[in-house]
């Protein structure tokens, strides 16, 4: 028994895996990750590039991995099985606290901070998927398919409303929106989510991204940014 299954009084068959975390600015404290929900379609040009309308769905959910987070500076891995891989930029809403059935009026009082993320697609998976009515996490759930930024706490920035969230490509523009155009706001995405999950402190909620998405390879720069959270660039590898 290693000693923190001593102390914790536990005695695991193999040592378990490190817990996922993400940083924050400002501080070397690390904002530990439980759960990672993300909103589909939720920018209206981007539902109309995917071929659907926005004005006729509520929001949606699907779910990465935890421990599919990896900072910036480590490079996206170009994964297997997959020949369509698109980057897709989002914001990124990280929970201090939570609860089931979380008044709109009270969602804010449960974020701790934001951060810009990627949320990387295998397209073509994720289209055999749709065209099967098969879930999506062979396309969305796959190893290091969500680079992440530092987290940027609300008590030092505020809440995010409106500001420009793009993406470029070997600095060639790719995605270029605004926050406003989010068709759920970030209280009343915390708000519907918590009618079907127990929201946890460590969740974080990829908010959806702008129109715009495309196909990346191997040794492009992905250079994503967002007004108030600065830049982050991510090399395919």
């Amino acid at each position: 028994m290693t000693s923190e299954n001593a102390a914790s009084g536990r005695d695991y068959i193999f040592a378990p895996a490190p817990v996922p975390t993400l940083p924050i600015t400002g501080t070397t404290a690390l904002f530990p990750v439980h759960r990672i929900y993300c909103v589909g379609r939720n920018f209206a040009d981007h539902a109309i590039e995917m071929g659907h309308d926005p004005d006729k769905e509520p929001p949606f959910f699907f779910q990465k991995n935890p421990d599919t987070l990896v900072p910036p500076e480590d490079g996206f891995p170009y994964p297997s099985a997959s020949s369509d891989v698109h980057h897709e930029v989002e914001l990124v809403v990280a929970l201090k606290s939570g609860g089931s059935d979380i008044p709109l009026e009270n969602a804010l009082d449960c974020v701790y901070g934001y951060a810009i993320g990627l949320d990387m697609t295998r397209r073509d998976l994720q289209a055999e998927a749709k065209k099967h009515g098969r879930p999506w996490e062979i396309a969305k759930a796959f190893e290091h398919s969500a680079p992440c930024g530092p987290i940027h706490p609300a008590s030092q920035i505020g809440h995010p409303r409106e500001g420009a969230i793009r993406l470029a490509v070997n600095g060639a523009a790719r995605q270029d929106g605004d926050l406003n155009q989010m068709i759920w706001k970030v209280p009343e995405m915390i708000s519907y989510l918590s009618r079907f999950f127990t929201l946890a402190p460590g969740d974080v909620i990829f908010a959806g991204t702008p129109a715009g998405v495309g196909a990346v390879e191997r040794g492009d720069v992905m250079r994503a940014r967002i007004d108030g959270l600065g830049e982050i660039a991510v090399t395919v590898l």
